[in-house]
């Protein structure tokens, strides 16, 4: 015998975190905002060796509500999965990123989103706003920061329908970077009948401290991307609404380079010194295209000389080992513990084909 079905407009946070200090301001701004509070907050712990409990960045008002369970420090999708587990029965998920803070009347607009929901809606976005300087242009990690403002299906702040998620696994955990999970739950979502749409609650994404090799390390989602079109075809990019990036360009600035020195050392200096050309053209308008629309400072030349050579190299080389590691990847690889029934409409509504 089974107890009382959750209320239509419930829902559960649950919030996927490497204990970094943004997680109180998150929490704060979640305990703060107007309206009805969450039937339960899940905190994932996905640290490799936690040293310091996360409960004391959870606010008073939240505790009751709040529990902290260990991930597997495999990766957001992989640590959503194990938070939407200990959820309770909430027909709402709503994943949040640790570094975002949620709006003022954030608990209120999320009711109306819900609210408004038809039974196809499995899913719900919120509206991202990334601060930039007011003083002086953007850096290029401001701008690639501020490009979370317009993607779309974003799990920074995503509601997501209960039988939604289990219908279709939930989220495939072989994506182990905080890139591109979501756009593969949203096209499988898709596929399997569900709508999307856009909320009006509004959910900040401040710009955190980075390094000068951000951007290098970031060519690691090349081999996602390689995964998303063995899994959802060629054309993916077109479904998801998402930038195809500069791939192309990198691969024949990359060839250029090779073909140099190879020709170098086959004895053929001519022939090299064409191709280091190319190599040095293809270089430099990237350098350029990334100096011209920032600020220009000494520090950002330099950073953007610097790795503007070594992102062309990353790039191709996560993408050939993305050809590699996901040949002939299988169907999406799900958790769930069970299969829930595809969406059923009311009389004289009617499903999308």
């Amino acid at each position: 015998m089974t107890g009382p079905a959750a209320p239509a407009g419930e829902y559960a946070v649950v919030v996927p975190t490497l204990g970094r200090a943004s997680l109180a301001p998150c929490l704060r701004a979640l305990a703060e905002s107007d309206g009805p509070l969450p039937a339960r907050v899940v905190l994932v712990d996905d640290r490799r060796d936690p040293a310091v409990p996360l409960t004391a960045a959870v606010p008073p008002s939240l505790r009751s509500r709040t529990v902290v369970v260990p991930g597997r420090a495999r990766g957001p999708a992989a640590a959503r999965n194990t938070g939407l587990r200990a959820a309770g029965d909430a027909p709402w998920i709503v994943f949040l990123d640790d570094d975002v803070v949620p709006g003022p009347t954030w608990a209120d607009d999320l009711a109306l989103d819900l609210a408004g929901a038809s039974v196809a809606t499995a899913g719900i976005t919120a509206r991202i706003e990334v601060p930039l300087p007011a003083d002086r242009a953007p850096t290029d990690w401001e701008r690639n920061v501020a490009g979370l403002a317009t993607a779309r299906w974003i799990t920074a702040d995503m509601a997501y329908r209960r039988r939604a998620l289990d219908a279709v696994g939930g989220f495939d955990e072989r994506f182990r970077r905080a890139f591109r999970e979501d756009a593969d739950l949203a096209l499988r979502m898709l596929d399997a009948g569900w709508t999307l749409a856009e909320g009006r609650r509004t959910t900040t994404h401040p710009v955190r401290p980075a390094d000068r090799m951000v951007s290098v390390r970031l060519q690691a989602g090349n081999t996602d991307d390689v995964l998303m079109t063995r899994l959802h075809g060629r054309d993916w990019w077109q479904r998801a609404d998402a930038p195809r990036g500069r791939l192309p360009l990198h691969l024949a600035t990359v060839s250029a380079g090779v073909a140099a020195a190879v020709c170098a050392l086959a004895g053929h200096p001519r022939a090299a010194s064409v191709c280091a050309a190319g190599w040095l053209a293809g270089t430099a308008e990237f350098t350029l295209a990334r100096i011209l629309p920032g600020p220009r400072t000494r520090d950002e030349i330099v950073t953007m000389a610097l790795t503007s050579t070594l992102v062309p190299a990353a790039a191709t080389w996560h993408w050939l080992r993305g050809q590699i590691v996901h040949r002939a990847p299988s169907a999406h690889r799900h958790r769930a513990a069970h299969r829930a029934p595809a969406p059923s409409a009311p009389y004289g509504e009617r499903l999308p084909t």
